[in-house]
């Protein structure tokens, strides 16, 4: 088992080797080892609170919409509310439905400065399998990490 200096360096070169303008890329196993290891670790969902209630939610994960239901509109507030819970010294990983607006909080965290900022690779229902459903394929769900319904 890598261990948690390993898995974030492993993170580290993917966003390296992508260029993203965060710290690290984590696959949902290793976000779930990070949170589990690493002291002060904290997981933002930025999913809408509609996601949540629909979908699924993790335990004790932080939940700050990036975009708010129904209109899917930029959370004006989020980073106020980022700054509000998070410890911008804290190591943070984001997480959305398929990690495209977890990318986009990664990097507004980070240019914030957040200087631990992280995004959680397929998010919490990951890519659409052959018939076009989520939740089977990949991401945090078929990963059977920790997640119930609200």
């Amino acid at each position: 088992m890598p261990t948690l200096n390993d898995i974030l360096l492993t993170a580290q070169k993917r966003a390296l080797a992508a260029d993203l303008p965060y710290s690290g890329a984590l696959t949902p196993q290793e976000a779930y080892y990070v949170f589990e290891h690493a002291p002060g670790a904290v997981i933002v969902d930025v999913r809408s609170h509609a996601e949540l209630d629909f979908v699924g939610i993790i335990p004790s994960a932080t939940s700050i919409e990036w975009l708010t239901y129904p209109d899917w509109e930029f959370n004006h507030y989020f980073m106020t509310q980022l700054k509000a819970t998070v410890d911008p010294e804290a190591l943070v990983m984001f997480i959305c439905r398929s990690g495209h607006r977890s990318d986009q909080a990664a990097e507004a965290a980070q240019t914030a400065g957040y200087a631990s900022s992280y995004n959680i690779l397929e998010g919490f229902e990951g890519d659409k399998d052959g018939d076009g459903r989520r939740g089977q394929k990949n991401g945090w769900k078929a990963a059977q990490l920790p997640w119930t319904h609200k």
